[in-house]
C-alpha cells in the first residue's frame, strides 16, 4: 500500500509537466482538424478567401449569407487593421471599381472611428450581408430580421430605428441626434445605390472638412457630433431619406418611423421598429430585450473613441446626454445654462472654481473613506487568522462558527 502511495504521488506530480509539453501537440492537432473540416464546407477558411475572390455582380434577390465585423484584433474576424488597405485596394482601386477617391481618402484617414465606420459601408457596398458591431449580442436568428409577410425579393435592405426622439429636433445639441437609424447592424444586398450615396457623402463631408480647417483629410479635428454626423449614424440616416425621398419622388422625412408599432416598407428599405436593434435603452420607446420584436443586444463597449472625439461637456452641468432623452432633465440642464450664461465672466469663473474645490474635497472623502474600508477589511482578517490559528492550535481545527465569520 505505501509503495502504490508512493507510486501514485510520483506520477501525479509528473502528470502537469507531461500536459504541458504535449499541450501544443494536442492545439496543433485540433487546429487541423478544425481547418480540414471546414475547408471544404464554406467555413472560416472559405471566408476569408471570399473577400479576395469576389467578383463584380448586382442585387439579387437573396441577403448574402455573411455577418462583416471589424475588431483591431487579427484572430477574430475576416478584416482587421492589417489587412483592410489590401481589402480597399482590391475592390476600389484599379483592378476594381477603380474609385482612387475613395482609396485615398481611406488610406489618408488617422482617425479610427472615421476609418471603422467607413469600412463597414465600403463592405457593404461590395458583399452585402449583415454588418453587426463587434458587441452586438443575436437574440434571434438573422431569418427573423425579414418578416413573413414580406418577400425577401422586394427587400433590399433592412435597418432599424434607433433614436425617436423627434420633439427634440430643435435642440441646439440634441436636435441633428434626436432621430435616427442604427447603424451598429443592419442588413443589405450587395452593390446597392444608398451605400454607394452614404459612401459618396462621405467623402464629400470630410472633403469639406478638410478644406474648412485649410488641412489634409488626415489632419481633420472633429468632435463627438461631428463623427456622427460625417460617419456615424447621422450620416447614415441622411444617406437612406435622401435615397427614399429620390425613389419616390417626394421629400421623406422622418414622420413615417416616428412611433412605428410595425415594421414599414419604403423604396425596397425595410426598416423595423426601435425595438429590433435597439432595444432597452430607456429612451424611444425602446421596450426590452425579451420582447419578440428585439433581434439583437447592444452592449455599447465604445472602443474609446469618444475621448479621442469629445463631446460638449459643460465645466458645470456635463453633457446634456446624461439626460438620456428625459425632457425634465434636458429642460433643466437647458434653464441652468441659460441661467450661467447670463453670469459675467467674472461671476461665471468664480462658479467653476467652486464647483473644483467641491469636486476635489468630495474626490477627497471618497478616498479616504476607501482607505478606512480596506484598513477595516485588513483588520478583520487578521483577526480572524490569529482567532483560527488558536483554535487550531487548541483543537486541531477551526470552529465551525469562526469559519460561518470567514465565509461572510
Amino acid at each position: 500500500m505505501q509503495s502504490m502511495t508512493a507510486r501514485t504521488s510520483q506520477y501525479t506530480g509528473r502528470l502537469p509537466k507531461l500536459v504541458q509539453k504535449a499541450l501544443p501537440l494536442l492545439i496543433a492537432a485540433a487546429l487541423l482538424l478544425i481547418y480540414f473540416s471546414y475547408s471544404g464546407s464554406g467555413g472560416v477558411a472559405s471566408l476569408k478567401r471570399d473577400v479576395y475572390d469576389q467578383t463584380a455582380f448586382g442585387v439579387t434577390g437573396k441577403f448574402p449569407k455573411k455577418i462583416w465585423q471589424t475588431w483591431k484584433v487579427d484572430p477574430y474576424e475576416v478584416l482587421t487593421d492589417y489587412n483592410d488597405h489590401e481589402y480597399v485596394e482590391t475592390h476600389f482601386g484599379p483592378t476594381g471599381l477603380n474609385r482612387p477617391d475613395i482609396v485615398h481618402t481611406y488610406r489618408s484617414l488617422t482617425a479610427k472611428i472615421l476609418k471603422a465606420d467607413l469600412l463597414r459601408y465600403l463592405i457593404m457596398y461590395v458583399e452585402g450581408g449583415v454588418y453587426a458591431d463587434i458587441d452586438v449580442e443575436a437574440l434571434k436568428p438573422i431569418d427573423r430580421f425579414v418578416p413573413d409577410r414580406y418577400d425577401e425579393a422586394d427587400v433590399d435592405m433592412v435597418i432599424g430605428v434607433e433614436i425617436d426622439q423627434p420633439e427634440f429636433d430643435l435642440h441646439p445639441f440634441l436636435g441633428k441626434k434626436s432621430h435616427g437609424f442604427c447603424q451598429w447592424t443592419f442588413m443589405c444586398k450587395p452593390r446597392l445605390s444608398v451605400m454607394m450615396k452614404l459612401i459618396d457623402n462621405v467623402l464629400k463631408s470630410l472633403d469639406d472638412i478638410s478644406r474648412r480647417q485649410k488641412v489634409p483629410i488626415s489632419q481633420i479635428v472633429l468632435d463627438f457630433d461631428d463623427v456622427l454626423s460625417v460617419t456615424g449614424p447621422t450620416a447614415f440616416t441622411k444617406s437612406i431619406l435622401e435615397t427614399m425621398s429620390e425613389s419616390l419622388g417626394h421629400k421623406v422625412n422622418w414622420d413615417p418611423f416616428h412611433s412605428m408599432t410595425e415594421s414599414r416598407l419604403v423604396a425596397g428599405i425595410l426598416v423595423l421598429t426601435v425595438e429590433a436593434f435597439a432595444a432597452a435603452q430607456g429612451h424611444s420607446d425602446s421596450g426590452s430585450h425579451e420582447s419578440k420584436a428585439a433581434m439583437v443586444r447592444h452592449h455599447y463597449h465604445a472602443s474609446g473613441w469618444p475621448d479621442t472625439h469629445p463631446r460638449y461637456n459643460h465645466p458645470l452641468y456635463g453633457p446634456v446626454e446624461r439626460c438620456n432623452w428625459n425632457i425634465e432633465c434636458v429642460n433643466k440642464w437647458d434653464e441652468s445654462m441659460a441661467a450661467f450664461e447670463a453670469l459675467t465672466p467674472e461671476q461665471q469663473a468664480q462658479m467653476i472654481k467652486d464647483r473644483e474645490v467641491a469636486d476635489r474635497e468630495a474626490r477627497e472623502r471618497e478616498e479616504e473613506e476607501q482607505r478606512q474600508r480596506l484598513a477595516e477589511e485588513a483588520t478583520k482578517k487578521w483577526e480572524y487568522a490569529v482567532k483560527m490559528w488558536e483554535e487550531m492550535s487548541a483543537d486541531g481545527v477551526p470552529s465551525e462558527e469562526t469559519m460561518n465569520e470567514v465565509a461572510e
